[in-house]
């Protein structure tokens, strides 16, 4: 039996319905963050019915609070930025849901993911991108451990999400969640500001903004407001735009700059999860910093067997401590690490 993770969506819904039509017996399941809005809740026995398989639900908003949302805040207020989506699917799809899967009695995982895996002749799985390169999602999966992978299904890797909206037309198949947002699934109809001043024990403070050379310029009202290579809410006149370049917690300080400011020739990468074996020396890969950013060619030098250090051929543009680099051979991800200035 596969266990298919269903939001409501298109894409877990054709999902489930590619690999029922394949023939294998599937359940789906539903879990809760705590942070689901009413209709989605009420709409999942829709989905049950459109495809005719069992859903079942469960309540993961304590492990979804203190794994991704929990993170998200603190990672916040240490003047880093986040990637809550590779943290939920580490540690929640294909951790605490992986595991509710087994204990029903399925042996994978589904997921709406666009992403492929693939296992050669000795056996090993390899991590691909998408064919559909706009809607790629192969660096939120980086964090993946082989183990998981081994037991991860990606049924939509081989399609656009073009062609998964005409499939799901053409079977009669009325998703329940019809809007695609962008924004992060637990903070809605507000700010990542004004999420992070309502977390309980947080106070954001004002504090002094200065540029690159220590002079104080003005002030911000909260470093929680800010990211690398942020160019809104400075609120200080210049000539030329500023961009945020430094986040200081310790003395609540934001330094900023220009946009050549911004440019670094590589980074640091720490608690590297390797798909591939751990390479002994330096190895070329292209390097993705974020999840739109377009991999750039590099050079891999490890450190041990979990950090590494990366020089990009060309230099790049707002490399942001606490966002993941994602390391590629062509479609391959070879593995990623958490990004520490070098």
């Amino acid at each position: 039996m596969i266990a298919v993770a269903v939001s409501g969506g298109v894409d877990s819904l054709m999902a489930a319905y590619i690999l029922k039509n394949e023939g294998r017996q599937i359940t789906g399941i539903h879990f809760r963050t705590g942070y689901d809005t009413k209709s989605t809740e009420k709409s999942i026995e829709s989905i049950a019915k459109q495809l005719d398989i069992p859903i079942i639900t469960i309540d993961c908003a304590k492990e979804f609070k203190t794994k991704v949302v929990d993170y998200f805040t603190e990672t916040y207020l240490s003047g880093r930025t986040p990637n809550p989506c590779m943290v939920c699917n580490q540690l929640i799809k294909f951790g605490t849901i992986l595991s509710c899967a087994r204990e029903i009695g399925a042996s994978e995982l589904a997921t709406g993911h666009y992403a492929r895996i693939i296992k050669d002749n000795n056996g090993s799985l390899h991590l691909l991108k998408s064919v559909d390169i706009i809607k790629d999602q192969s660096y939120f999966l980086a964090r993946l451990t082989r183990e998981q992978l081994s037991a991860a299904i990606f049924p939509l890797g081989n399609f656009t999400k073009t062609e998964v909206k005409n499939m799901a037309k053409k079977a009669g198949l009325q998703p329940v969640a019809n809007n695609e947002s962008q924004d992060i699934c637990f903070i809605k109809g507000k700010t990542y500001g004004d999420f992070l001043a309502a977390q309980t024990g947080y106070k954001p403070q004002s504090g002094d903004i200065v540029n690159k050379s220590g002079d104080i310029i003005g002030k911000h009202n909260g470093l929680h407001l800010f990211t690398i290579g942020q160019r809104r809410g400075i609120n200080c006149p210049a000539p030329k735009p500023y961009y945020v370049v430094g986040i200081d917690p310790e003395y609540n300080r934001l330094t900023v700059g220009s946009s050549f400011d911004l440019l670094s020739t590589g980074l640091k990468a720490i608690n590297i999860n390797w798909i591939i074996q751990p390479p002994d020396s330096a190895i070329s890969v292209d390097t993705r910093i974020r999840g739109r950013h377009i991999p750039v060619p590099s050079k891999l030098y490890p450190i041990g067997r979990k950090t590494a250090e990366i020089i990009f051929k060309k230099q790049q543009s707002a490399v942001t401590p606490g966002q993941g680099a994602v390391f590629y051979r062509g479609n391959e991800v070879l593995g990623s690490g958490w990004i520490e200035k070098l």
